[in-house]
Formats: structure tokens, sequence, C-alpha cells
């Protein structure tokens, strides 16, 4: 069976194309290939600056010969009928057959088609991906049609067997396949012949090009941290800018230079970025001090002199950078010195945050008041936690941060510093952002964490209020990342935080409204409709908790209207929470429906005893014990619904034990008795484990009341007490949660 071998050559592919394009090129080669009747064993696509290459193995000689029959309209249709069914087919009508059916006769359609040589096949797949390749970007190049990311030089498609290697003919854009391909633009000797896919990668690392982008990469740090250990110092760790640099080269050379004396006091952070950004340098610390003191750059060609003119061309391009940078640092501490953070951060003013919700400046005075409310529920001083949130975004305004937008935060933390900010100020200037991803940590000093916690309480509650919220895959202001954020933050610190105080009232001040209280509480059983329990606990933290201001004028209607609207806004965003925490758990095995369950419940805003309470429930589910009383709280949930509906009034009354006529209606009547004080008890305390585990002993009496009991019994007392004792067996099972959502 004949192995493929396709190689495109080109000039310089940007690196940020290259993996996105090997894998385009597998995609659309193999699905065509297949589509065509041509399988394979394994496929694997690579990328060099200059070509993109795939590998097929096991394809078969020739697709398999068919053989299709197709049935017609009958043969007294009409003749348009007759004429698009020849079309379909191809055929002419005298190759159509004739035969008898149900309703008379018909035409038939036999299709035959041999078997086509793979290369035939290949030539015209090949053709087709490269007419179609979808590049970002690209241009027609020369007089020809052919459109290409870069001007296309060569086109290699081989098929190989033991028997030899035959060139697959056809042409492309005036480029005919062929079996050349050549090797290093400086380091190779000219184009060359390669007779198979094993050939091919030997004479390539021959010609001074590793074709596989991990294998320049592990090369690159290889010679990096040996390089660097040798000086007893250690290369910076980062990922993303070796995976670019090993697509910037085709041979990689490691070469590590000294950074300037005058550059060496800068920030670390400000030369890694400056390097990295600039130059596509890596930089190397001293362990001992955390000083970047040197920087490893990766050439494209062992150079006779061993790199010393490349060395010393980088230094002049990397002084000239630094020097900006330095100046910049330089400038903003003067400015820092002279003014402070707030004035510093007095630009911010007239830079528009949004236009619906204002201008930066504004968004740091809500974080500000926001901080300072959450301050005492995570353990931080309200003034320091205030002091944090005026300054946190002063960096903004800064020089350096003008020209590198990724150092913002960073850059916040030297300048509160040298400003003379401490007790945690510092550090909340920097670790306020995170976490930024799910491998970032998140900040745990209570000053940080009560500014990370307005910061994108605010950015939630802002673009809630004037209806800007994530739709389907578009988030395009990151409302999802700071959702999570939120939740991780919580979670992670363990603070027992209720959030409905704290999205409540950034709404209301985002929505630019007052509130007075006294004047909600007559329309509380209306606003208590919205959502359910939710509503009914929001209106009470409304009337309880929320500050106490006027309505300006407004009359009592439209006090009405904009209560309610507050809060269906609000119960609108822990809904979007509660879906977050679903994607934050997922990876830890915690149902989604468990969560959903116990979120309603309503007013379930405190996500640490949330999250514990799902794990008691999810523990409960994963028993024998659990799935059988889940069945039971179904059938007694559909038995009260239905009579509740049937007679047109609920059955919510207390039951009376003294009714209980059957010995297992009596222990459902004693079990529930002995279990709602425990329950309670244990709710009370926090202890979800124990209120669950008291539940489970319910699973007994309930599967005799059931075995055993009519509840539609033919007395109407005994009826209307039974279902009132199932409706108070589901009101103690739903203390625990709404077991409704649960799904099989």
């Amino acid at each position: 069976m004949p192995d493929l071998l396709l190689e495109l050559f080109s000039e310089e592919i940007p690196a940020r194309m290259q993996a996105r394009a090997a894998a385009d090129l597998r995609r659309m080669v193999t699905d065509r290939l297949v589509a065509a009747g041509l399988t394979y064993a394994d496929a694997a696509a690579f990328a060099t600056p200059r070509r993109l290459t795939l590998s097929l193995t096991g394809l078969p000689a020739e697709t398999r010969a068919t053989r299709e029959e197709r049935k017609g309209p009958r043969t007294d249709a009409p003749e348009k009928a007759i004429e698009g069914f020849l079309r379909s087919t191809g055929l002419a009508r005298e190759a159509l057959e004739i035969r008898d059916d149900k309703k008379g006769q018909v035409y038939f359609a036999v299709i035959e088609r041999p078997g086509r040589p793979a290369a035939e096949v290949v030539a015209e797949v090949v053709t087709a991906t490269i007419d179609d390749f979808p590049w970002p970007k690209s241009m027609r190049w020369g007089t020809g049609s052919l459109r290409w990311v870069r001007p296309l030089r060569r086109i290699l498609c081989l098929l190989s067997s033991e028997a030899g290697a035959e060139i697959v003919p056809f042409e492309v854009g005036g480029i005919a396949a062929s079996n050349l391909t050549e090797g290093h633009r400086f380091m190779g000797s000219g184009s060359f012949e390669v007779a198979g896919f094993e050939d091919y990668v030997g004479k390539l690392e021959a010609a001074h090009v590793i074709l596989n982008a991990e294998a320049r990469a592990e090369r690159i740090w290889h010679d990096a941290t040996q390089a660097a250990f040798a000086l007893g110092l250690e290369v910076v760790e980062d990922k993303g800018l070796l995976a670019e640099v090993a697509r910037l080269v085709e041979w990689p050379v490691v070469l590590m230079g000294e950074i300037g004396g005058d550059f060496l006091d800068l920030p670390p952070e400000v030369l890694r970025t400056s390097m990295k950004e600039h130059q596509k340098f890596f930089s190397v610390r001293n362990p001992a001090t955390g000083r970047i003191e040197r920087f490893v750059t990766v050439a494209n060609i062992a150079a006779p002199d061993g790199g010393v003119a490349i060395l010393a061309g980088n230094r002049r391009v990397l002084n000239a950078r630094l020097s900006d940078a330095k100046f910049f640092w330089e400038n903003d501490l003067r400015k820092v010195e002279a003014v402070g953070l707030e004035g510093m951060a007095q630009p911010l003013e007239n830079v528009v945050f949004h236009e619906k919700l204002g201008t930066q400046a504004e968004r740091i005075r809500r974080i500000e008041a926001l901080a300072r409310e959450i301050a005492p529920a995570v353990g931080a001083k309200p003034d320091l936690a205030a002091e944090a949130a005026r300054i946190a975004k002063a960096d903004l305004a800064s020089e350096m941060v003008f020209e590198f937008p990724e150092l913002q935060g960073v850059m916040g933390r030297y300048y509160a510093a040298a400003a003379g900010h401490d007790d945690g100020v510092p550090e909340a200037c920097e670790t306020h952002y995170r976490p930024l991803g799910p491998t970032d940590d998140v900040p745990t000093d209570p000053v940080a964490v009560a500014v990370a916690l307005a910061d994108k309480l605010d950015m939630l509650t802002g673009f809630w209020a004037i209806d800007e919220k994530p739709t389907g895959s578009k988030d395009p202001f990151a409302l999802r990342r700071a959702a999570l954020g939120v939740i991780r933050v919580v979670l992670e610190n363990e603070l027992r935080l209720e959030l409905i105080p704290f999205i409540t009232a950034p709404l209301g001040r985002n929505l630019n409204i007052s509130l007075l209280l006294d004047r909600v509480r007559p329309y509380r059983s209306a606003i208590a409709n919205l959502e359910g329990g939710h509503g009914e606990a929001l209106a009470e933290r409304l009337v309880e908790d929320f500050e106490r201001e006027t309505f300006g004028g407004l009359s009592a209607v439209e006090a009405k209207e904009i209560s309610a609207g507050l809060i269906s806004k609000t119960v609108d965003l822990l809904g979007f929470l509660a879906d977050r925490l679903k994607v934050a758990l997922r990876d830890q095995g915690v149902r989604h429906d468990v969560i959903q369950a116990c979120f309603d419940l309503g007013g379930q805003d405190d996500l640490v005893l949330l999250v514990a309470r799902v794990r008691a429930v999810q523990a409960l589910l994963e028993t024998e014990d659990g799935a059988n009383l889940l069945a039971a709280y179904r059938r007694a949930s559909n038995i009260v619904a239905a009579e509740a509906k049937r007679d047109g009034e609920p059955h919510d009354a207390a039951p009376d034990p003294a009714l209980a006529a059957d010995p297992a209606e009596r222990a459902l009547f004693d079990a529930l008795a002995a279990l709602e004080p425990r329950v309670a008890a244990a709710l009370e305390g926090e202890d979800f484990a124990a209120a669950i585990a008291a539940m489970a002993e319910l699973r007994a009496p309930v599967d005799t009341f059931f075995d055993d009991v009519t509840v539609n019994a033919e007395d109407p007392a005994l009826r209307e007490n039974r279902l009132r004792l199932l409706n108070a067996l589901r009101g103690l099972m739903r203390h625990a949660a709404a077991w409704e959502a649960i799904q099989d």
C-alpha cells in the first residue's frame, strides 16, 4: 500500500499561522481523500517557516469500483420529471432500465463507477486543497490566479511503495509537482530529490532543516538551559515564546548575550516584557538576586564566528529598546513622586470605559465604594481597601503601561511601593486582576481580595445594568472570565460571603437609581413572584439590608417597577454565576444538575455554603438510599401536584397524626417527627452531610408507605391527610435541595 508525501514549499510563513495551516492541510486533504474513496492508516502534518508537509501512510493503490442502483419516475411520468432524473444520474435515456413496480413500470438507473488510481485522486484533491486553502490572509502572486500567504515556489508530491516512488502528476499556478525540495536557505546546498518520508526527513536534517516544530523547541530549550546552568543562571520559562521562536527558525542556534549594566536595575518584568515583545528574546535570571542579567536569542544559522556578530547586532537593538523602557520608568517615577498615584490617575477622568458606564475614573470610584463595603466581609480594613481601589488602576495612565499594556497591575505595584503605600496596597494593585485564566493563582491577601471582588462585580453588574450580557459564543467584555474569577476568589479563599448585597448595591449604582425601602415594602408580594424563591429572598434583603435613599419624586408605581427591575437583574446575574459555577466544578466531577437543585432553593448566594450543600447532596445520590429517596420524592411530588390540580387547592396544611389509620402511615409520621428537628439543627449548624444522612433514614418508611398505603382513599379525610403527609415529606426533603431539578 503506497504512502503519500506532500510538501508545499514557499517563502517564509508567519509563525502565528503555521500550526493552524498544518492542521488545515491535514484536515482538508484527508477529508477529501476519504470522500473520494481513499482511506489511510495514519496522517501527520508539519510546518517550518518555509514549508507545509503532510505524510499519509497505508493508502490503497486505487479506489474501489462501485455500483449504484437508483429508482426513478414511472415511464409515463411527465417529461420534465424524467429529464430531471437523467440530469441527476448523468445518463442518457437509453441507458436506463425499465422494471415492473407495484404501480406500473418505472425507470431505474444503474451507475457503475470503476476504481480510480490513487495518483489520479490525490492530484485532484491536492489541487483543490491548494486552490481553497483558508489562509487568514493571502494574496495573488505574479500573474496567475493562485493565492497563497507567501509566494509558493515548489510542490513535492510522491506516492511511494516497496516498488519505488512515483511523482503524482499535476500542476497548480504554473508549478508542476515533482520529487524535489530544498534545505536551509543559507546552509543548504540547493535542491535535492527524495524518495519517501523517511528519506525526506533525513535529507532535510542533513541540509540543516528540522522538520518537527516540537523537536526544534526541545533543542532550543535544552541548549538555552544548559548555557544558563553553566553560568549559575536560569532561563525564565515561557512556553508561548518557545513555541513562537521554534516556528521562526528551521535550524535553531542558541546564543546568549549580556544586558547592559545601565538596565539591570529596571524591574525584571519590564526587562522580560521588552525583550519578549520587541526581540523575541528569552530572559536569563540570577536565582540568587532575582535580577534579569542576560538574554537568549535563537538564530536561524550557525555563523562562522560563533554568533559574535549576531549578538553584537542584537545588543545594539536591545539597548535602544531598553533605553526607551528606562526613560518610561524614570518618567513615571518622577510623576509618582510629584503628584502620587491619584495624581497619575487624573487623565483617566477623560478615558471612556464604556459610553453607558462612564469613564475609567467613574468606574474606579464605583470600585472604591464597593471595595469598602466588601472589606469587612473578607477581613480587610475598609480604609485600606478603598485606598487600594483608588490607585489600583492608576498605572493605566503611566507611560510604561501605555507601551506595554500587559504590565498593567505589575507596574501599579512598583509605583504604589515607590509612593509609600504599604499594608498590602501595592500587592492589591497587581493581584486584583487575578485570576486571568484557569491556571492563574487567586489573590489571598484580604485587601487584594476586596479589590479583586469589587473590580469583577462592578464589571458584571455594570454590563448587566445596560443589558450587555454574553450571548452564545460572544463575550466581548470577558464577563464569563469575571464571573469565574469571583467564584474562584470566593471558593479558594473559603470566604463566607453573601453576594446578593454586593450585587444589588452596585447594580443600583450602575442603574443610577435610588431606592426608598419603606416605599418598596407594600409591593413585596408582587416582587416575590418574579423568580420564585429568589424574588422573595431578594425582596427581604432589599427591605432589611440595602441603603435607605429617596426615590427623587418617583411615583409609587414607578418605584415598584424600578425595584422589580433591579431584583430581576440581580436574579439573572445570580443565575449566570450559577452557570459559571457548574463550569468551575465540572472538572471536579460535580454534577451540574445537583448544583442547579441546590441553587433553586433561592437565596443561595454564599458560594462556600452552596458548594458544601452540593457535595452532600451528590454524595447521597451516589448511594442506593439516595436513588430510592429521590424516586420517592418524585412520586410524592407528582401525586400531590396532580391531586392539587384536580381539587383546585393545595394540600399544604399540617397533617394530623391522629388520623393515621395504617401502621405504615404511622411509621412515616413518626419518622418525619423524629427527623425534622435533627435536619433543622444540622442545617442551622451548616452540617449538610448530617442533614442529608438523616434524610436517608426516610427510605425504609417511605418505601413501606407506598407499598402498603392507598393515598387516594375513599374516605375524604384520610385522603386529605395522606396528601398533606406526602407534602410534608416533600417539604422536609426540600430543605436540602430542589430535587425536581435532579436528572436521571
